[in-house]
């Protein structure tokens, strides 16, 4: 289905109905403040295999970071963040960026699959915020541009929706997005990194 959400002020039955498809194992595809995302619940393991082959990769061999609503739970999903890490992050969430930090114990193991690194987003966007508010937990994230494809980020919510309606539950249409990813810094060593150059600038 395609569901209309808007920004400034989305309605909370549609918020309901999304965050009611994401408990039971959907799959949605959603704005964020760079690309337009794919993502599920991170507690249902069936679902992120899901996405996996809807994205064409196989599921071991997956890596993808989640968005939180905030940085009140960091701990939860990472060890030992450090106070220059953790101020980095503050100045900058919400925003374009995603942290790889270093994993605890209780990042679900279909998104780790052991391994010791876990991506955080925190989107400057109410949508899907809303979404992660409600709903509790965090969803996995990955933009809908396969690794091999040339092509632009899709852009046009209705013609995503027009690719994507036979594989996913929902696609939220929250205007036109972006096609410039988010900026990946990578904190988990003894100095922040930055490995991809996206839409966030970083100084630090």
């Amino acid at each position: 289905m395609l569901l209309k959400l808007y920004e400034k002020n989305p309605d909370q039955k549609v918020v309901q109905k999304v965050v009611d498809l994401l408990r039971v194992g959907g799959v949605i595809i959603y704005p964020t403040d760079t690309v337009y995302g794919m993502g599920c619940d991170i507690t249902k393991a069936r679902a992120v295999e899901r996405v996996a082959r809807i994205k064409g990769i196989k599921p071991e061999k997956a890596r993808f970071p989640f968005i939180c609503s905030d940085l009140s739970h960091l701990s939860d999903f990472a060890r030992h963040v450090d106070n220059n890490t953790f101020k980095l992050m503050k100045s900058s969430l919400p925003g374009p960026y995603t942290f790889i930090l270093n994993a605890s114990n209780q990042v679900p193991k279909s998104i780790s699959q052991n391994r010791k690194t876990v991506g955080i987003r925190i989107p400057d966007n109410n949508i899907i915020l809303e979404i992660v508010r409600r709903l509790g937990n965090p969803i996995l994230t990955t933009s809908l541009k396969k690794d091999d494809e040339i092509l632009e980020y899709p852009t046009d919510p209705e013609l995503i929706y027009e690719e994507y309606r036979d594989f996913v539950d929902a696609v939220i249409d929250g205007g036109y997005g972006g096609i410039v990813p988010s900026t990946v810094i990578d904190c988990s060593g003894d100095e922040p990194e930055v490995i991809r150059e996206g839409l966030g600038e970083l100084d630090y």
